[in-house]
């Protein structure tokens, strides 16, 4: 079992995390992951910052099968929402599921702690859908980390299968893909850093 050594350096995991970017769904192809591969993604994707070892989440798989079927309650929700909605829309509220050969929903189950706030807890969740993003990407496959009012409104939340206290930290599309991807314009490092200069002012 690999161990890290301390100092050590792992040159060509800091050039993948440079490099690393989406695949837009439309370019997903099949098969995607088996499920040995899925259950070690999933386990990676645990290895995150998890203060006082709660476990704040727990992670959903949405196969294309079950995505028809959320894909056509989403839409009768979305449309309940939205009268005036074309067929067009509706189409794509249906097809939000399937476009992937397998969608992992990353659900924060974070509670009230005496010690731990919630957006703490939250944040780990986040967390988790970001490794797993990440370790799929190492593995090859197209990735797709998305959200959508559907992970914010609570009668999705529960077609999607979550409780009334969970929340959807966001869905990570895994798939196959053969055409390369270029990347996008990415922030300027330097404008976004600074060195601390004493308390904020009103």
């Amino acid at each position: 079992m690999p161990t890290m050594t301390p100092g050590e350096r792992h040159e060509s995991v800091l050039s993948f995390l440079e490099h690393r970017k989406s695949v837009p769904l439309s370019q997903f192809r099949g098969p995607g992951p088996d499920e040995p591969t899925l259950r070690r993604l999933i386990g990676i994707a645990t290895r995150v910052p998890d203060h006082g070892r709660l476990e704040p989440w727990r992670f959903i798989i949405y196969r294309p099968e079950h995505g028809a079927r959320i894909g056509e309650a989403l839409a009768e929700l979305a449309l309940r929402r939205n009268p005036q909605m074309r067929e067009d829309e509706l189409d794509r509220e249906r097809k939000r599921l399937s476009r992937a050969p397998v969608a992992v929903g990353v659900v924060s189950t974070a509670a009230e702690h005496e010690r731990i706030p919630v957006w703490e807890q939250f944040l780990s969740a986040g967390a988790a859908a970001m490794n797993l993003v990440t370790a799929a990407t190492a593995h090859g496959y197209a990735v797709n980390w998305v959200t959508g009012w559907y992970s914010d409104d609570a009668e999705a939340r529960a077609v999607l299968g979550l409780s009334p206290h969970e929340r959807m930290a966001g869905i990570v599309h895994i798939g196959d893909y053969d055409t390369m991807v270029p990347d996008r314009p990415r922030p300027d490092t330097d404008a976004l850093i600074s060195t601390y200069g004493g308390p904020a002012r009103a």
